[in-house]
């Protein structure tokens, strides 16, 4: 199953992925944006961090067991939205959603996904979230919230930094952009990968077609290849806090703000009715030179944390770096690219090797830092190569693992 990939970490599916399908869309997943500076940053910083760990511990019975939202997870990890896992691999998000609810962990649907929201709920189950982008005609945006709602959606993710589409030139050289236009160099992409072209872009053909965005309402739905090279025409620059208020108004249940790195930003978040923050910069994809989620996710935690659940993304590759992220207080973390490379390279199982990695990794690392659950992990297991990611004097302890509404009424 997923150990006959033969990848023992995400680098290693990262180079699965590569080989498997063709280049352009690899990059279109794997590269950020412009000269790639917030892109190195969101790993580079994770090694100005170290850890200070304890000994003479019993760790014999740790886990990672991780409450959010009142729900318990077998992992502190959350699928994170990434709209290309059905290019990835044939139904992808199916095969995403099927691995995340076998590791216990919730799954997050975008809304740039090619597999039919109610699809997913239906055939693969589990914890599931839906991401929203809002668009320049509210209601279109308005009537996916409607429809994750009577799917059985738990949680809404409202994304709110791609207010413009990032400068990812190599998109354009590639020829592989959203919606997708066919060059001499894609095609030749294209077919020098044949595992690809058979297994998914094939199948989709002899099945449902070119694919589509299915969870686009009818008065949006395209073809990938419909539309304007390079550009989206759903986007829309003039989001407000009115928009997080009528989306509070229309969903009942828990609503996340995802691509915020300021702090006064999130707490005004929370003022109007979000109960979760992302601490994300894209990934580095949208705005270079950008500063990573872990430089401020301590201040984050200090403004919020006491009212929000706070989760954090962004170059996460190792479980080392899930367990820094808990420590200078998120309440759990998202993967996209990782678990991406995994269905790449080879569907359901290797997304069950990426988030079986992650919980190995993790594990390990409990055990070597002499703690027993993630409830324990705080600065103090830290040790700061800059004092910008040093947290505030007075960080609050247990805040890993209290769930929002709880902390709230405290």
């Amino acid at each position: 199953m997923s150990g006959d990939l033969k990848a023992y970490n995400i680098f290693d599916l990262r180079d699965l992925a590569l080989k498997r399908v063709p280049r352009g869309l690899f990059e279109f997943v794997d590269r950020g944006t412009e000269d790639e500076v917030s892109l190195r940053n969101n790993r580079a910083v994770f090694d100005r961090i170290r850890f200070r760990p304890r000994t003479m511990v019993d760790v014999s019975r740790r886990n990672q067991d991780c409450t959010i939202f009142g729900v318990k997870h077998k992992m502190p990890l959350v699928i994170a939205p990434t709209g290309t896992a059905g290019l990835m691999w044939y139904e992808g998000e199916l095969a995403l959603a099927r691995a995340a609810r076998a590791a216990g962990i919730p799954f997050t649907l975008a809304t740039g996904s090619i597999t039919a929201m109610e699809r997913v709920a239906e055939e693969a189950g589990g914890e599931l979230w839906f991401q929203l982008y809002l668009w320049p005609d509210r209601s279109l945006s308005h009537e996916l919230v409607n429809r994750a709602k009577a799917a059985g959606y738990k949680a809404l993710i409202v994304t709110v930094d791609g207010v413009s589409s990032g400068n990812r030139e190599y998109n354009i050289r590639n020829g592989f952009t959203i919606p997708f236009s066919f060059s001499a160099r894609n095609v030749y992409d294209m077919v020098t990968h044949p595992r690809w072209l058979v297994g998914t872009m094939f199948r989709y053909f002899v099945t449902t077609g070119m694919p589509m965005y299915a969870n686009y309402p009818a008065a949006a739905r395209a073809k990938m290849t419909r539309g304007p090279m390079g550009r989206s025409s759903l986007r829309t620059d003039s989001i407000s806090w009115d928009d997080l208020d009528a989306l509070r108004k229309i969903w009942p249940h828990k609503l996340i703000v995802k691509g915020m790195l300021n702090a006064e930003d999130a707490a005004a978040a929370v003022d109007h009715g979000a109960d979760g923050i992302d601490v994300s910069n894209h990934g580095g994809r949208n705005l270079d030179g950008i500063v990573s989620p872990i430089e401020v996710l301590p201040e984050i935690v200090d403004a919020v944390g006491k009212r929000a659940t706070v989760f954090c993304d962004s170059g996460i590759r190792r479980g080392s770096d899930v367990v820094k992220a808990l420590a200078l207080g998120a309440n759990a973390v998202m993967v996209g690219r990782s678990t991406l490379y995994g269905v790449a390279a080879g569907g359901e199982a290797g997304a069950a090797r990426a988030l079986q990695i992650f919980r190995d990794e993790i594990h390990r690392n409990l055990a070597l830092l002499g703690v027993n659950g993630i409830g324990e992990l705080g600065p103090q297991y830290l040790q700061f190569t800059d004092d910008r990611l040093r947290p505030p004097a007075s960080p609050r302890p247990g805040l890993r693992a209290v769930d929002t509404k709880a902390a709230a009424e405290a």
